[in-house]
């Protein structure tokens, strides 16, 4: 884990996209309101109420000039070593600070010095707040395509997340390629993001409004599953998705037909084919998810319940942070050990939210795609 510092990735230049980024979000943009369209304000799933708790702490001005999309948070955190891509002004980070407590790190990575200014400015106050005898938190100045440069050790961190922020990066591939080398064996990027409905055309991408509004730079949803297979990671398990609507005329005339959604998803670096087992069963008591836990919209565990998995998922259970939480059991049934192939077992984020939308988003966020215990309508 790298010191507080600014010092950029040696190796590593500013491209076009990102001084136009850096303008626009370091000196165009001063609070949320200035944001021209509301894709960056979708948000991702209800927050829980342990973590509007934790946000209450978190000083206004750190709030005000926050950019992201909805509010990520993962499950069962206390202890954590985490790393937050284009951390802004350190909203996420502070909260997040007190759900990994003295134990855990949260590491706040971001190339807009203005951002960082901000974030850096509440420090100790944040952990005076906290009643924390030593900071747990730190920031760096670098890129996210860049994360080893910027002094961020490999194997590092348990968890990654990233918050309509990946989309920013002109070199996606880059970016997961760049987490899944620092994260450790059996960590977890879990991100929310801006999709589009198909590839984007160059008229779009060069945009520099869309592309600053989390529009320009979307990447077709399928591309990311061949992206991540590509780096290494499991494949991306969907948890929610939510349409996104563009409250500005101009900007909804050059979109034309493309359609956007804000996903989260998460992605875990394990071996394939590590686990044989395919019935689990969660033990309960993580906080937040006492009695159920909605791991992705196709598979949710009710506390003491046994459930079939497929092998991949036993896979990521068993060799991440969850592994205490569960218990493994023999394969029952007709559960073999199989690779699934990404395209068959791919839940289009663009169904799901429209289910949502129908639905209700507490609904999507309960089971999603199929609000079963089993995953058989995801295959």
């Amino acid at each position: 884990m790298a010191e507080d510092s600014s010092t950029r990735g040696s190796g590593f230049a500013d491209s076009s996209t990102h001084v136009d980024v850096k303008e626009y979000y370091g000196k165009k943009l001063k609070k949320t309101s200035d944001l021209q369209s509301n894709a960056c304000m979708t948000p991702a799933q209800p927050t829980p109420a342990f973590v509007r708790e934790a946000m209450k702490k978190v000083h206004p001005e750190v709030i005000a000039r926050y950019y992201g999309c909805g509010l990520l948070v993962p499950e069962s955190l206390e202890g954590c070593s985490i790393l937050d891509l284009g951390s802004g002004s350190g909203r996420d980070c502070y909260m997040l600070s007190q759900l990994v407590g003295e134990k855990g790190h949260v590491t706040g990575i971001d190339m807009t010095e203005g951002q960082l200014d901000v974030a850096r400015k509440y420090l100790d106050y944040h952990m005076t707040e906290f009643g924390f005898q030593k900071p747990n938190v730190s920031f760096v100045q670098g890129y996210i395509e860049a994360l080893t440069e910027a002094g961020l050790q490999k194997n590092s961190f348990d968890v990654i997340i990233s918050n309509c922020v990946v989309n920013l990066s002109p070199d996606k591939r880059r970016v997961l390629s760049e987490a899944y080398a620092v994260l450790k064996d059996g960590g977890e990027l879990y991100f929310s993001d801006i999709y589009s409905s198909s590839r984007l055309p160059e008229q779009i991408r060069n945009h520099k409004v869309l592309w600053g509004e989390c529009l320009g730079g979307a990447l077709w949803w399928k591309d990311l599953l061949q992206m991540a297979e590509a780096t290494g990671f499991s494949l991306p398990r969907l948890v929610t998705a939510t349409a996104v609507t563009v409250d500005n005329k101009e900007l909804q005339d050059i979109l034309g037909d493309f359609r956007f959604v804000s996903a989260t998803y998460r992605l875990f670096k394990v071996s394939n084919g590590q686990s044989k087992a395919c019935r689990v069963m969660y033990n309960g008591g993580i906080p937040g998810a006492e009695t159920v836990l909605h791991f992705d919209c196709c598979y949710t565990f009710n506390a003491n319940e046994p459930v079939e998995v497929d092998q991949e998922l036993a896979s990521i259970l068993k060799h991440s942070r969850f592994a205490d939480d569960f218990t493994f059991q023999p394969p029952g049934g007709s559960c073999e050990p199989r690779r699934i192939p990404a395209e068959a077992n791919a839940v289009d984020p663009f169904e799901l939210a429209l289910k949502s939308g129908k639905q209700g988003l507490a609904s999507a966020t309960g089971g999603g795609c199929c609000s079963t215990r089993s995953a058989d309508c995801c295959k």
